[in-house]
């Protein structure tokens, strides 16, 4: 939150299972679609929040399995737990708000009568979550034949029953969308209430995030069925909300275009995307610029001759520091990029860049910090990496110089690929 001066021009707010996250695109191409976008056009002034019913522990294993950013807030397990930043720092406020008439041991007493309830792992069951699987026919009588015990026993609780088999039982001020409000009274306080906000989302436990005032929603082209029902009972005229005919991530970036909240062409979309330009200058469009090139140099997806492109954008005195320590000119650095040309090709090998952030340093001059990862097999690495930029002319737009790149690897990257890892 502090990391904007301002009020966000633009809030995401998205579930991950199925909506940010398509676990049937086994090459992960809407994600990374989704994330070039993000890094090229809207970190630097917006606010990305991913809103998951997943425990921190899952959150965690998805990050691993699967190539996303680092959102700026998480929310976790269905509302309860506001975390902020690469750190995940706890939002405390909101578990003194939780904490109203809420007792877990309680909760957990009063299921343990219901036989059609078996308790999900250990890892699901949170401070003020407590979470079961059950037969989507059992769930409604279930839900009420709870609530009335619960409330018997002097509780304020919500259950929530999504995706055909889950049912979390939460304080009543919890929830993806309370949550949500929460954030945007934070906000509102501090003078940084976001310009827009989109939420996005496929089921059931999503539904609340909808119901916030002045939002614009998408529900994914694969939402379920209890979503859509949600939908046309309570917000079938409702213009703000859209069921986009797009997958996942691909949904989401359909509805920044049809809400008009900002651009909406992956540089992953532009087939020639090295000569793409922009009206205005962007540090993060260059970077993920060239990391692309980078991907699909090695994937031999770009000519040989696109080489001569890049080398007017590197000063040939600059320096690239290997993350291995070894320090060698960006001229050298070209030299043996290209000799790297498709020992990729026909391999599952992504490159894509997490957190661009820039830091104006002269008046055209950037220091530009960024997580760059690659994904080669099933191995993802990453590299903590700091650049130094420079605008080739002021009065051109989207130009620049590249003066110094230092790697140094994140914590657990380092691996036997390492010394082939050249940028």
């Amino acid at each position: 939150m502090e990391r904007l001066s301002a009020s966000a021009r633009l809030m995401i707010v998205s579930d991950l299972d199925h909506t940010m996250v398509d676990h049937h695109d086994s090459e992960n191409f809407s994600l990374l679609r989704f994330n070039a976008l993000w890094e090229a056009n809207y970190r630097h002034d917006s606010l990305l929040v991913f809103s998951t019913g997943r425990s921190p522990t899952l959150y965690k294993e998805l990050r691993k399995e699967k190539p996303m950013l680092t959102p700026d807030i998480t929310i976790m397990s269905v509302g309860t737990e506001i975390t902020y930043g690469h750190s995940m720092e706890p939002d405390e406020g909101w578990v003194k708000v939780l904490n109203q008439k809420w007792d877990k041991n309680i909760v957990i007493e009063e299921a343990s009568k219901f036989s059609e309830l078996t308790p999900q792992a250990e890892s699901e069951q949170r401070p003020h979550k407590v979470s079961f699987y059950t037969q989507k026919d059992k769930a409604q009588a279930v839900t009420k034949a709870l609530s009335e015990s619960l409330e018997k026993r002097g509780l304020d609780v919500k259950i929530i029953y999504s995706g055909g088999i889950d049912l979390d039982i939460l304080p009543q001020g919890a929830g993806k969308g309370q949550a949500l409000a929460y954030l945007h009274k934070k906000f509102k306080s501090i003078g940084k209430l976001p310009n827009s906000t989109l939420v996005c989302g496929d089921s059931g436990n999503d539904a609340e995030l909808f119901s916030i005032p002045d939002v614009f929603g998408v529900m994914v082209s694969n939402a379920q069925e209890e979503l859509l029902q949600w939908h046309a009972e309570n917000a079938k005229n409702n213009s703000k909300i859209i069921h986009a005919s797009e997958r996942c991530a691909a949904g989401i970036i359909q509805a920044i275009g049809h809400f008009n909240l900002g651009p909406n062409i992956s540089l992953r979309d532009v087939k020639d995307f090295l000569d793409s330009k922009l009206e205005t200058k962007s540090i993060g469009y260059e970077v993920v610029k060239f990391y692309l090139f980078y991907e699909k140099w090695r994937r031999a997806e770009v000519e040989e001759s696109c080489l001569d492109h890049l080398k007017k954008s590197f000063n040939p005195s600059g320096v690239f520091v290997h993350p291995s320590g070894l320090e060698q000119s960006l001229s050298d650095s070209l030299r043996s990029i290209q000799k790297q040309y498709g020992d990729s090709q026909g391999k599952q090998y992504r490159v894509w860049v997490d957190r661009v952030l820039p830091t104006k340093i002269s008046s055209d001059s950037w220091l530009v910090k960024f997580d760059k990862w690659e994904l080669s097999g099933k191995e993802h690495l990453c590299c903590r990496t700091t650049v130094i930029l420079s605008s080739k002319d002021s009065n051109a737009a989207g130009e620049f110089v590249w003066l110094h790149v230092h790697q140094t690897w994140l914590e657990g990257s380092k691996s036997e690929l390492s010394s082939t890892w050249l940028f």
